[in-house]
């Protein structure tokens, strides 16, 4: 299933050509609006063994920009933001595929190019001894994490891309 496509805000926007893990490209626009973490919430997603959400509670509902029913069915990398480094998700997946816990900051796109800040905290969902998909529970991160997880990712990125930070 390809992606929604996302419509250019009415605030100031940079557009950018996304390509995805599979080979997909998408059109993103991006602002510099951060969306404050909802004090006092968790924000809770299951996906299946693809990443393709299964659930999503009202928290990340209202976060993401997006309805329910334009999350559930799609990956969760419809929340990706440019300024994430592809290590920080090859990470992710190689964690969670040997059977353990990741934990680690993310930066998500909202769907109307905002972004929110989270610390994420990702666990495989165990039935019958069998991995049959992943849940991720998110919470509010330090300011000065932000600050810190920003310049890192930005010098990941470069190097992703081959050049200098």
């Amino acid at each position: 299933m390809a992606m929604p496509t996302m419509q250019p805000p009415a605030e100031p926007a940079r557009q950018c050509e996304y390509k995805y893990f599979d080979g997909t490209t998408r059109t993103l626009y991006v602002t510099e609006k951060e969306f404050p973490y909802p004090e006092g919430r968790l924000i809770i997603s299951r996906t299946d063994l693809n990443g393709i959400i299964t659930h999503a509670n009202e928290a990340f509902v209202e976060l993401s920009g997006w309805n329910r029913e334009d999350l559930i069915g799609q990956p969760h990398a419809i929340l990706r933001h440019p300024d994430m480094p592809a290590a920080a998700f090859k990470d992710l997946w190689d964690t969670l595929k040997a059977g353990k816990k990741w934990f680690g900051y993310v930066k998500n796109l909202r769907k109307d190019g905002g972004h929110y800040w989270v610390y994420a905290t990702a666990v495989p969902n165990v039935r019958n001894g069998q991995v049959v998909g992943y849940t991720s529970v998110r919470r509010e991160p330090s300011r000065k994490k932000i600050e810190e997880m920003t310049a890192l990712y930005k010098k990941m990125l470069a190097e992703e891309k081959g050049g200098q930070a």
